[in-house]
């Protein structure tokens, strides 16, 4: 077993990482192809972002959820400044009113999904419950593309994006179950959680 990191290296991971996300995800958004592109978009893929940090740091809530937190908030900033970087874009929205709501929901994620990650090394309902996290929020960004299957802004494509975003709810519990039993107890957690999380992200104004 790998020894737990230290402080110091979470505060230098956290800043790093958090940078390398949005920097790599805005790229991601501009050269990857769709459908897979699109995930790019994925408030989903940031909050797995901060599980995986949380997961890595093993234990210690309180460090592993300021970290993620820290991660998801240097992020957005990394995202804009790539962007004005990259095509020009005005640099005057990495202090826009949207970025900060961005942080905000960077925080929340971040101490929810951070949390989780160390949930994962843990015994009974939380090493069912962490892993059942990333893979819900996954499900219920799934959810979110299905409603919009059908509407004349989106076409079909929506199925690409709901399919891909299922495939990899299912993949996050298959690679961080250590047990069978623990693979299909988390997937049964994850459906009532997605659900909530689906209703999260409607009242948050997603559609």
């Amino acid at each position: 077993m790998r020894p737990e990191p230290d402080n110091r290296r979470v505060a230098l991971a956290a800043t790093l990482g958090g940078l390398l996300l949005g920097c790599l995800d805005f790229i991601w958004i501009k050269y990857v192809p769709y459908p897979v592109g699109n995930l790019g978009n994925s408030s989903a893929v940031w909050a797995v972002a901060a599980y995986l940090f949380g997961f890595w740091v093993r234990s210690g809530k309180l460090r592993a959820a300021a970290g993620a937190a820290v991660a998801l908030v240097v992020a957005v900033p990394g995202y804009y400044a790539t962007a004005a970087l990259v095509q020009g874009d005005d640099w005057a929205v990495l202090w826009a009113t949207t970025s900060l709501l961005w942080m905000c929901f960077g925080v929340l994620a971040g101490v929810i999904f951070g949390i989780a990650g160390t949930w994962t090394h843990g015994a009974g309902w939380r090493q069912v419950v962490g892993p059942a996290l990333p893979a819900a929020v996954l499900f219920a960004e799934a959810g979110l593309e299905i409603r919009r299957i059908g509407d004349p802004s989106y076409g079909n494509d929506p199925i690409w994006d709901a399919l891909i975003r299922i495939a990899l709810g299912l993949l996050v519990l298959a690679l961080a179950g250590r047990t069978n039993r623990q693979r299909a107890l988390a997937l049964v957690a994850a459906l009532p959680l997605a659900l909530a999380g689906l209703a999260a992200f409607l009242i948050a104004g997603f559609r």
